[in-house]
């Protein structure tokens, strides 16, 4: 079935990209936020059919030469959040695209040049090994045949950081009622993208959190596809939530389903980031609403010399009946005492006030 829902995605997407084509489209390139080492950086982007005639859904903001510190990424960031935040596009708009597969595409990090191609969904993923870029804030540029050349933002982890933050969004940071359906394409779709409400007092948590921290890297990760990324940095941005590579996946047929497992996605960027920096030791969080306790109580067993500690918000029980059908929360249904068992210390709250009631419970030397 997920082969024959492949085949039938494809060809929709080719007979769309020719039938673009002849319209006047070209492909354009949507550069989104990696992540990396002064040894190696991973670069993301993806690459669609757009009308030159329109004004681009994602706007990189030029970095100032030499400029790479966090405050003046947060301060560029936000004006160019701003702009789209002003002009309040519909959700839905994100997810109507024609992806560009297998497309030759060439990467020029710092002294590097990658040639590759895109995926058969349009994706780039590239890990650029010995680029010689210096820690902080770094664009990158992305060419493609018969498209314009584009930047993309990468984050250079410095080697003394010791410590990170890996952090769920939906229903963690804002608040979605996400993954039921139809709420799940009212919020992503329907909705405009600057009426999403930030969970109460998290913002504040996450700057007393990274408050000793100056080195530690914010990394956000979701089930949410790709498509919502402009939403997402808006969001993030105007709340006043830190700076840090978002890590989304993509919705559709695999090799081993009709639609991606989010699950999968999660556990495969957590031991990425283990894989990329194992210096660091993270503090994971996330909600209760779906699967990030077992999750991360799963990595801090498996990798507790990796996990400093777990911050889960808990979700009233009207949240939990909208997250995934019952008023309980999922991880309460557990018969293990997973927390006994990794010894990583673990703090829990309603809302972003509660857990910074519990912060000094995570060890941070």
């Amino acid at each position: 079935m997920a082969d024959i829902a492949r085949r039938i995605e494809d060809s929709i997407n080719r007979r769309g990209t020719v039938r673009r084509a002849k319209a006047g489209w070209r492909p354009s390139i949507i550069g989104f936020s990696g992540y990396g080492t002064v040894d190696s950086a991973r670069v993301l982007a993806r690459i669609v059919m757009a009308d030159p005639q329109s004004k681009p859904l994602i706007r990189i903001p030029r970095l100032p030469a030499g400029a790479h510190s966090v405050l003046g990424q947060v301060r560029e960031v936000a004006e160019a959040a701003q702009k789209i935040s002003d002009s309040a596009q519909r959700g839905f708009h994100q997810f109507f695209t024609t992806q560009v597969g297998f497309l030759p595409v060439t990467v020029r990090a710092g002294n590097k040049v990658i040639r590759t191609k895109t995926d058969r969904s349009g994706y780039v993923d590239v890990l650029v090994r010995g680029h010689g870029l210096e820690p902080g804030w770094h664009e990158v540029t992305i060419e493609a045949t018969a498209a314009e050349p584009a930047r993309a933002k990468i984050l250079i982890v410095r080697p003394e950081a010791r410590y990170g933050v890996v952090s769920d969004i939906d229903d963690t940071v804002m608040i979605t009622w996400l993954p039921r359906a139809v709420l799940a394409a009212w919020n992503s779709w329907m909705r405009h993208t600057n009426s999403r409400r930030a969970v109460t007092g998290m913002a504040r948590f996450y700057r007393e959190l990274l408050a000793n921290l100056p080195d530690a890297p914010v990394f956000y990760l979701s089930t949410g596809a790709w498509n919502t990324l402009p939403t997402l940095e808006v969001f993030l941005t105007l709340n006043k939530f830190p700076t840090g590579p978002l890590l989304l996946t993509d919705w559709g047929p695999t090799p081993t389903g009709l639609f991606r497992s989010g699950q999968a996605h999660k556990k495969t960027q957590l031991r990425n980031l283990i894989i990329m920096f194992p210096h660091i030791k993270w503090i994971l969080i996330g909600d209760d609403g779906q699967h990030d306790p077992f999750l991360y109580d799963e990595l801090a067993r498996e990798h507790p010399e990796h996990v400093a500690g777990i911050a889960i918000r808990n979700l009233n029980p009207v949240e939990q009946v909208l997250s995934h059908g019952t008023p309980e929360a999922l991880e309460d249904r557990r018969s293990q005492a997973d927390e006994a068992r990794h010894g990583v210390p673990t703090i829990k709250g309603q809302d972003g006030y509660e857990l910074l009631g519990h912060i000094e419970q995570i060890p941070i030397n």
